[in-house]
């Protein structure tokens, strides 16, 4: 059988071809078969790693362990975890959460040649997913236990707020948020799961300090014994491996010649736009103009979600996998971030500050963009270890190294 699309040579143009080169890559003419999905058995699994995580390296004694678990209640829905041997964090993905809710146009499937039997297996890749692998902190138990049944029957409620998302307007989608805050309730059967696995639970004090104090000042990943400051807030646990091809149109912009609009873009943004003419390296130009993108993402996603909703926010399009990663980061539950959550968004914009500006910054623009007042915005550079100093007139914000946080301040009762 012969592939599609393709002649046989003639015989003497082939000779004359050999005569005139002596080396020729070795044409086969395989059999495709092409093979559907087994019920009994489980297609491939594809997934890939956006935090650049490399499943070989530093695995030559112990492959990392894979796991693939099947809800009872849907068995359609898949969860791939990925276990690296002698690390407490695993790499989940699943087919019906974040990247793969996203609208899809292509089918996947893996292509098998056996040169040996000339032929060529085409197989249909598990639901036609490509799992996103994102790291999670836990024990073991995350792979060794069925996945909870997280999903109830869908109701009409269920489909009527899915269409909702999908086709809903704005003030539609606004409204269901509402309403579903309004109604949330605490789940009591969940109570003596939680409690059961709180029991099981071995604490690590020292962690917990430190986690505690990560929380209470809202400040992104960190290395508190960093000796230089671009490895005390590390920029590839704020954009992953796989989010910087979505991070190009400040690039494109420059590229093409067009000027940033300052409705479109913040004036943070603006007014250091001229840097990236002055840079001759294309790599580090396209840093600092994917860092530039990834903070209007940022500034324009809190805006959306504020009270007062910016006009200048309403029609800017943040790309799919962004939008993804701020609500599981940002979102607790209701449309309008929590005060909490708004100040975590923050402590990002500000660390990008710190990269753009080689960690000596003047937080005039950027309070700006905040809306927030110099005053109070110094609060929060506090918070990720800087220092402030004037210098001629001008409030400028460094940062130390190694790391040094404020002292969490306690309130004393009066006897």
């Amino acid at each position: 059988m012969e592939p599609e699309n393709y002649e046989r040579e003639p015989q003497d143009d082939r000779a004359h071809s050999m005569k005139k080169k002596k080396k020729k890559r070795k044409r086969l003419d395989v059999k495709m078969e092409i093979l559907s999905e087994h019920p009994n058995k489980i297609a491939p699994l594809v997934g890939y790693f956006p935090s650049g995580f490399d499943p070989e390296k530093n695995q030559e004694d112990d492959e990392p362990r894979v796991s693939v678990f099947r809800n009872k209640v849907r068995p359609n829905r898949l969860q791939l975890v990925v276990s690296p041997n002698g690390s407490n964090v695993n790499f989940v993905g699943t087919n019906y959460t974040g990247e793969a809710t996203a609208a899809q146009v292509c089918t996947y499937a893996l292509g098998i040649l056996d040169k040996e039997t000339e032929s060529l297996k085409i197989v249909p890749v598990a639901s036609n997913k490509i799992f996103r692998l994102e790291p999670k902190v836990g024990g073991s138990k995350i792979c060794d236990e069925e996945p909870e049944e997280i999903v109830a029957s869908e109701t009409k409620a269920d489909k009527i707020k899915d269409l909702t998302n999908l086709y809903g307007t704005k003030k539609a989608k606004a409204r269901a948020h509402k309403l579903e805050s309004l109604n949330q309730k605490e789940d009591p059967s969940a109570q003596g799961d939680m409690a059961r696995k709180i029991e099981g639970l071995v604490i690590n004090k020292e962690d917990l300090e430190n986690s505690s104090l990560c929380t209470a000042r809202n400040i992104p990943p960190h290395d508190s014994t960093a000796t230089i400051p671009e490895k005390a807030y590390p920029l590839e646990n704020i954009i992953f491996k796989g989010e910087w091809d979505y991070l190009l149109d400040v690039l494109e912009l420059l590229q093409s010649g067009a000027e940033l609009r300052p409705n479109s873009y913040p004036s943070f943004v603006c007014n250091r736009i001229h840097r990236l003419r002055e840079i001759q390296d294309e790599t580090e130009r396209k840093m600092l103009a994917c860092i530039f993108s990834f903070m209007t993402h940022l500034l324009k996603f809190k805006d959306q979600r504020s009270v007062d909703n910016a006009a200048s926010a309403k029609q800017h399009k943040i790309p799919a996998i962004l939008r993804q990663k701020f609500l599981k980061m940002f979102e607790d539950g209701s449309f309008r971030l929590s005060d909490e959550k708004i100040n975590l968004l923050i402590s990002y914009v500000l660390v990008l500050t710190l990269f753009v500006d080689n960690f000596q910054t003047d937080l005039s623009d950027i309070a700006k963009d905040l809306r927030m007042t110099p005053v109070s915005l110094r609060q929060h550079y506090e918070n990720l270890g800087c220092k402030l100093s004037r210098v001629n007139q001008i409030l400028l914000v460094t940062l130390p190294v190694p790391l040094q946080f404020p002292k969490q301040r306690t309130q004393r009762r009066r006897k």
